[in-house]
């Protein structure tokens, strides 16, 4: 069984993937980037890591391989369980196991594991087609302004002649009269509209008073109370849908779920800060079974069972 494909996989649409007994993997976004030295072009990708403290199985990897291989999820738990025993075998004799396209893991002198990330691939799907590119350096040359002498010159000497100026005098008299018309004229407009909106102001103000006595009138005779039953969802088996890092989006998924006619909800956030929403929650095993069954067939291929009492 080649482990670290199933890990890859599950690495596109999740931020943490856990091998049970063993450790996490878990992504974290960054954004895009530009080497200053090189001037190479990044994309926002997702940074690899790997927690060894995170050991629990949240039964994400198992009922991944269970599906893809079409075993029980007990003989996944089994298969992933001997993998992660031969991979300590390997650490403790100071080998470098390589998962591809994830990295590489050793042990440091405190038995502690290392893990050095791939760069191979871009898990980010919003990125994908991207690549690095780099681009030359741009150099701009900045001119020396050139100074232009300026000769002097004589100074000119100007004689006005003697000529008959009464015509400016009419003219000006002209401007003038026409001048204060137009100031009269444009009063007189200005006042005009502004008595216009005065009077559709009042009239607005009429029409807007009727309309709060009528509202006034309607909202005086009190409506009888609707009474709605909500059925209260129990349970320690959940059909979980998804995990969100952001509530926004697992209210949404909430929304487009119970759109459909599933008693979805959300179960609170888990130990890696993720909003998990479920379709519908049930008392017994083979009950959630059953109706986890008819949902990968029917609507959602990637919906598993996760058992926790929310009651605690």
């Amino acid at each position: 069984m080649q482990l670290e494909t199933y890990i890859s996989d599950l690495l596109y649409r999740y931020d943490c993937v856990t091998v049970p007994g063993f450790g996490a993997f878990l992504t974290n976004r960054v954004s895009a980037k530009i080497h200053e030295s090189t001037h190479t072009f990044y994309p926002p990708k997702k940074v690899l890591s790997f927690n060894e403290q995170l050991q629990s199985n949240n039964g994400l990897l198992a009922n991944y391989i269970a599906e893809v291989e079409k075993i029980p999820y007990q003989v996944a738990v089994e298969k992933i369980a001997k993998q992660v025993k031969s991979i300590k075998s390997y650490l403790s004799e100071d080998e470098t196991i390589t998962f591809q396209n994830i990295g590489d893991l050793l042990l440091n002198t405190e038995g502690s594991i290392v893990f050095n990330p791939s760069y191979h691939i871009n898990y980010l799907t919003d990125s994908f087609g991207l690549s690095h590119f780099n681009s030359t350096d741009i150099t701009r040359e900045i001119h020396k302004e050139i100074a232009v002498a300026v000769e002097e010159k004589a100074p000119i000497a100007l004689t006005p002649e003697k000529r008959s100026n009464n015509w400016l005098k009419y003219a000006a008299t002209a401007v003038i009269v026409l001048g204060l018309g137009g100031l009269t004229a444009g009063k007189i407009y200005n006042d005009s509209v502004n008595q216009h909106n005065q009077i559709v102001q009042q009239e607005a103000n009429d029409q807007i008073e009727n309309k709060i006595q009528e509202a006034t009138f309607f909202i005086s005779n009190p409506l009888p109370a609707a009474s709605l039953s909500i059925e209260k969802q129990t349970g320690n088996y959940h059909i979980v849908a998804g995990a969100f890092r952001v509530e926004a989006n697992s209210d949404k998924k909430v929304k487009q779920l119970r759109d459909l006619g599933y008693k979805a909800r959300k179960i609170g956030m888990n130990r890696y800060g993720l909003y998990e929403v479920v379709y519908s929650s049930y008392d017994n095993r083979t009950e959630a079974q059953n109706a986890m069954y008819k949902i990968r067939k029917a609507h959602n291929k990637e919906a598993w069972l996760l058992v926790k009492n929310l009651n605690k």
